[in-house]
């Protein structure tokens, strides 16, 4: 590793108090929480290392911040790589879980907890330090950095695929350093060249106009048992999902791409240990494996149901109406208003044309080339910081999803991903963390980063 430790270490030390006044910023997209004063916040902190800003609100939704970093006189001013972050984070329920103020950054043996820390303040800091190591070095900013750093990713990020198409020219560069990434199970640094996309869905269904006594079970049904019937005609006991045409638009992956795929394992008893899971994973009874379904394959999951009386002690009634929460993780190929279309007239054909379907949310997959230059440079300087190739591993796809089709298709660049994540991170729920020695590593990589992408 060619960078100074002791310099990026410096900087990680004296702009301690802002990273952790950024992360005291409760900015909770879905509750309209600190938004204003976070987004400001943000401009301050690209100002102070020395970028050019410009908030876009024309648009609707939470505002966009744009950051603008010139290269140096002796870097390559023809080259610009974009940052995509964001400055939301998701609500700290469930609190009692909590084992320090989920707003207030604790160390605890060389872990940082906080809400938002890992998904994803941590990386868009992380970055600004490396930017501000190479501008303060003898050769200077190596290349244009640009930021976008939206308000809205932990709410689907409705609105920014209209900023995107809007303002591409500003946000044109030669690729995009997306907003996570870090270590796995095995302790591995994973690059990862694209997400899954989604449709999200609520499903309900009402069976009377009252709560009836259940004594009438005995003749009348209720939307508890229709909701759950409809459910599980989704989807069979192994596993498949049994909506006629849902697997057919899925696009095959290329060689590359699969070979990637069949070098990356997946550790079944190390994931069971982090999530203290009860049972096998599923694709013990699917055709694929579990790195094939991770990657490659669409998924549809129950997210939530409610019905009926759920307190204590016993109430006997047929449950006048029941709801659920259904998302399906999607592939490159498949469109969420087409799964709609499917899954409506599943429900339909199957007798259950009383249950009513809404698409809340939905998004594209996107999947860049992992053989492009850009992904390449990442990875090599990766290797520079994090070791050999087999602690370095390339990935076609994220298993989660976010608005990256949208870079792709507004911008035409490539994806790869890059952060200070960990497997034991707990993005989303009580007790985030990183590790500090993973953020100070995160901020090495990029250095090298930056270096090398200068002249690839």
């Amino acid at each position: 590793m060619q960078t100074s430790s002791n310099s990026v270490k410096t900087i990680i030390d004296k702009r301690k108090k802002e990273f952790f006044d950024y992360l005291r910023l409760d900015s909770v997209s879905t509750q309209n929480r600190s938004i204003e004063p976070t987004v400001k916040y943000v401009t301050e902190l690209i100002s102070s290392t020395g970028g050019d800003f410009q908030v876009l609100d024309d648009l609707g939704g939470n505002p966009v911040v744009y950051g603008f970093f010139k290269a140096g006189p002796k870097g390559n001013a023809d080259k610009t790589v974009l940052f995509y972050n964001h400055y939301d984070v998701q609500p700290e329920d469930p609190l009692d879980e909590w084992e320090t103020d989920p707003f207030d950054p604790t160390v605890i043996d060389g872990k940082l907890f906080c809400r938002g820390v890992t998904d994803n303040k941590a990386n868009f800091i992380l970055r600004l330090y490396a930017i501000e190591y190479l501008m303060q070095s003898e050769e200077g900013l190596p290349c244009n950095v640009k930021f976008l750093v939206e308000g809205e990713e932990e709410n689907g990020s409705p609105n920014l695929d209209a900023y995107l198409k809007k303002y591409a020219d500003l946000f044109k560069s030669d690729g995009c350093i997306w907003e996570f990434g870090g270590k796995n199970e095995k302790e591995q640094f994973v690059i990862e060249t694209g997400v899954k996309g989604m449709a999200y869905f609520d499903v309900f269904v009402e069976s009377a106009d009252v709560d009836i006594h259940s004594s009438l079970g005995a003749v009348v049904d209720n939307a508890a048992w229709r909701l759950t019937h409809a459910l599980a005609s989704l989807r069979d006991k192994h596993n498949h999902v049994l909506v006629d045409g849902f697997y057919d638009d899925i696009e095959q992956p290329s060689a590359s791409a699969q070979q990637a795929v069949k070098e990356k394992k997946v550790s079944q008893d190390k994931i069971a240990a982090i999530y203290g899971l009860k049972h096998p994973f599923i694709t013990e009874q699917l055709d694929w494996t579990a790195e094939e379904a991770l990657a490659f394959y669409p998924t549809m999951t129950i997210c939530g149901l409610l019905s009926g009386y759920t307190d204590e002690g016993t109430k006997t009634v047929l449950p006048r109406k029941a709801s659920a929460k259904l998302d399906c993780r999607l592939v490159p190929g498949q469109d969420p208003l087409k799964i709609e279309q499917l899954l409506r007239q599943h429900l339909d054909k199957n007798g259950f044309a009383d249950v009513k379907l809404d698409l809340l949310k939905g998004s594209k997959a996107f999947r860049s080339d992992i053989d492009h230059p850009f992904v390449q440079t990442v990875k090599e300087s990766a290797e520079e910081v994090y070791g050999t190739s087999s602690e370095v591993v390339l990935s076609p796809t994220n298993p989660g999803t976010g608005p990256m089709f949208s870079f792709g298709e507004h911008l035409g660049i490539p994806v790869a991903s890059s952060g200070c994540g960990h497997a034991e991170g707990k993005a989303h729920a009580p007790n985030e963390s990183i590790r500090l020695t993973d953020f100070e590593q995160g901020t090495h990589h990029m250095v090298e980063f930056l270096k090398k992408f200068k002249d690839a």
